[in-house]
């Protein structure tokens, strides 16, 4: 089986890096890619994963048989579509289940029409500027600000500032909808699906930490790092989450004609009154692929095959018995601008078994030297069966990651660690 992977970010690499250990591929592909997938497979860099031309020929030329899409910008483009109606598999939605993921406002009325938990809100579109201030100037206490489109992880503000709020939401009104929902108080962990568009196997609990600064502190990010599992994550939560959340989710889907083989990520709130949904991804996240994804015993090669063709009940999957603590290494100045081209010095290439390096969007420059290209680097992963053994591997591989102005954050885990 030919296999190609869109995408150039660290869950790329991971996807890459475990579909490079499967028996069934026989060429393995990476479009664009980066200097870390090279080492996997075949980077093509010309490659555009949001131009469904170039990717549709791509895979004539290579013959591909299996495309796993990593991103959410294909997925809302229809690339899934395009590639089924070639008789190529797919791991990712089509794209009218991707608006789960790509329109908040799609999301938030799929789960109220499902009965699904969720924050109360209120939706406002283009040209409603006006009633959005007076909706704003009613309320009072912390509110929560989605804008409805993709904003890589920064289309959301949490604020109990009325005029931040209100500045934040006419600059989204100007070209898109928005949501604004209560503030639901908790913690926040991961669930991810894999699913065949029938069944779906439910993988351990993750969570992510999205905010830049120590104790979830300063702007959002596309993520500083995850861990997997939750400690304070048990059986009958758990439960909960899937009879409540889970499971009326896939019944929804299959009753609105928006099943698909790939991965459903739930964001979930852990409340006083019970889990409820903060939203939908419909692919897996970056950085929790980077913890999740390293678990998976299963050749990954056959697990998507038994997922594109239908039959994930007949290949169980199977989990290691580790921890993982993934922490996020970053240019100076992300989430705001930052330098690209920055010269990696250092790197720790280790044969560990405990120790990982997942590159986003790095290469090779014209003197064959590494350096940076996006504001998240790398994600250096830490596994061991005690939780706070591998992160205090991740922490390790993290500090041997050397370039100018190098940071992350100094705390992952720390809230779920010593409550």
């Amino acid at each position: 089986m030919k296999a190609l992977i869109l995408g150039s970010g660290a869950r790329e690499h991971t996807i890459a890096w475990k579909m490079a250990m499967s028996r069934r591929i026989a060429g393995l592909y990476i479009a664009p890619g980066n200097a870390g997938t090279a080492e996997t497979g075949e980077n093509l860099p010309k490659v555009n994963p949001e131009s469904i031309e170039s990717v549709l020929k791509v895979c004539q030329d290579k013959q591909i048989d299996l495309v796993v899409v990593g991103p959410e910008g294909p997925l809302a483009l229809g690339v899934v579509d395009e590639l089924k109606k070639k008789g190529i598999q797919v791991i990712g939605p089509h794209r009218e289940a991707a608006q789960l993921e790509s329109s908040k406002i799609f999301s938030k009325e799929f789960m109220l029409r499902h009965n699904i938990p969720t924050a109360e809100a209120v939706q406002f579109s283009p040209g409603k500027a006006g009633a959005f201030r007076e909706h704003v100037k009613g309320m009072s206490g912390k509110l929560v600000i989605k804008k409805s489109g993709l904003a890589s992880g920064k289309g959301v503000l949490e604020s109990d500032n009325g005029e931040e709020i209100i500045a934040f939401g006419e600059r989204i009104l100007k070209s898109d909808s928005l949501l604004l929902e209560e503030f639901l108080t908790g913690f926040e962990i991961s669930v991810f699906a894999l699913t065949d568009g029938n069944s779906y196997a439910l993988l351990p609990p993750a969570a992510d930490f999205k905010k830049a600064g120590i104790n979830d502190s300063g702007p959002n990010t596309g993520g500083m790092g995850a861990i997997c599992p939750v400690p304070v994550v048990g059986s009958k939560l758990l439960a909960d989450v899937e009879k409540n959340i889970v499971a009326p989710t896939f019944r929804g889907l299959a009753e609105d004609g928006l099943s698909f083989a790939g991965v459903l990520y739930f964001g979930l709130m852990i409340t006083k009154e019970g889990p409820k949904l903060l939203e939908y991804n419909v692919r897996f996240g970056d950085p929790e692929a980077q913890v999740l994804i390293p678990l998976i015993r299963n050749d990954l090669g056959n697990l998507f095959d038994a997922m594109a063709k239908g039959k994930l009940d007949s290949y169980p999957l199977t989990l290691s018995d580790n921890s993982a603590v993934a922490v996020v290494v970053a240019s100076p100045g992300y989430p705001g601008d930052y330098p690209k081209g920055l010269e990696v010095r250092e790197l720790p290439y280790s044969t560990r078994s405990d120790a990982l390096v997942f590159h986003a969007s790095t290469h090779l420059d014209d003197q064959k030297k590494l350096v940076t290209g996006g504001g998240r680097c790398f994600t250096a992963v830490g596994l061991h069966p005690d939780i706070l053994q591998a992160r205090y591997q991740a922490y390790e591989t993290a500090r041997g990651i050397k370039f100018d102005g190098a940071w992350f954050r100094k705390d992952i885990g720390n809230k779920f660690f010593t409550d």
